[in-house]
């Protein structure tokens, strides 16, 4: 009931040609060294030493020890650190795999016609708060996205498709980065020391004449994040409406508050009576914003019709995910 009053309320490297080197001790400097000839006091130096640290993220003392095993090589030094933090975050993986991961974050991201949402999860919400953990999830729904734009289709009515934690992992990660999504996620686990896996994803595709609204309860959002939008809770909504409106914006939304509130098991038609066994059906629920009329008597003075949803609610078990 909780989410109910407050929705009422509430109007993402190829490796270089230098040596592997030593294993990752992140986030403490993986070997102790002398500097080489190259590695001297001068400006220089330093400032190369200062760029490679920006770039990466990586401590001081890493970023020496890629640069020293480099020869003083920015570029091949960068794929080192990525080379050594992929294989730590392989040797973590390994070892907290099979470790809960009831916490993470939904992902919404939409582009043009094409609408995807994303469940990344993790161990504790204090990780799905950090920045690296909302990055990994901002790849996978970037990866997710590729993907559904490179789905060659004609589209006469809208398509839906659904990707399993499996098929997700093997997506590739898209033009600025190589690998797939599974290597990201390495590399993750790695930096933030909890087990996470790459829950599911969703994608839904529509011509002309519908709409897509969406919803994501909870929602955070960061300017280095672009367009996505995270939270606990995620909704799309597949409209179709014979002529433009100025507010289906606002409109998508509320039928996307209603979709996460209300959680319906299907769309239903205007003719189910409420009640009964019509309670999860969609048309036929209370209005979550105004319970004296059904949610198929607002969508009919509005002039669309509701024709599917999705909805994704962050850690719910396998079972009831795939009951929705």
């Amino acid at each position: 009931m909780s989410l109910l009053r407050s929705l009422r309320l509430r109007l993402v490297a190829r490796p270089g040609s230098c040596s592997a080197g030593a294993p990752l001790q992140s986030p403490q400097p993986w070997l102790t060294f002398h500097a080489g000839p190259w590695l001297s006091s001068s400006a220089s130096s330093k400032e190369l030493l200062m760029k490679l640290r920006r770039k990466t993220g990586y401590s001081f003392v890493n970023c020496k020890k890629a640069l020293e095993t480099c020869g003083g090589n920015l570029k091949q030094a960068e794929s080192w650190l990525h080379e050594q933090a992929q294989k730590e975050g392989w040797s973590k993986a390994a070892k907290l795999h099979g470790r809960k991961t009831k916490e993470g974050l939904i992902g919404l991201l939409q582009e043009g016609n094409t609408t995807v949402l994303v469940e990344v999860n993790c161990e504790t919400d204090f990780v799905s708060r950090n920045i690296k953990f909302q990055q990994l999830v901002q790849q996978v729904a970037f990866g997710t996205m590729l993907h559904c734009q490179s789905l060659k289709d004609q589209l006469s009515t809208y398509s839906k498709g659904f990707l399993n934690s499996s098929e997700l992992s093997e997506l590739p990660t898209g033009p600025e980065r190589e690998g797939s999504l599974k290597e990201q996620l390495a590399l993750a686990i790695g930096k933030l020391g909890e087990n996470m896996t790459l829950k599911r994803a969703a994608w839904v595709k529509v011509p002309i004449g519908f709409y897509v609204g969406s919803y994501v309860h909870g929602d955070t959002h960061s300017p280095s994040l672009h367009n996505l939008l995270l939270g606990k809770y995620g909704a799309v909504v597949i409209c179709e409406t014979s002529e433009p409106k100025a507010n289906l914006g606002d409109l998508g939304r509320r039928l996307g508050q209603h979709v996460v509130g209300m959680a319906p098991l299907s769309v239903g038609s205007l003719d189910d009576e409420p009640g009964g066994e019509a309670e999860t059906k969609m048309l036929a629920q209370p209005y979550l914003l105004d319970p004296s009329i059904t949610l198929g008597q607002y969508v009919q003075a509005q002039g669309v019709s509701v024709v599917d949803f999705v909805r994704f609610e962050c850690g719910e078990a396998e079972e009831e995910a795939e009951a929705d």
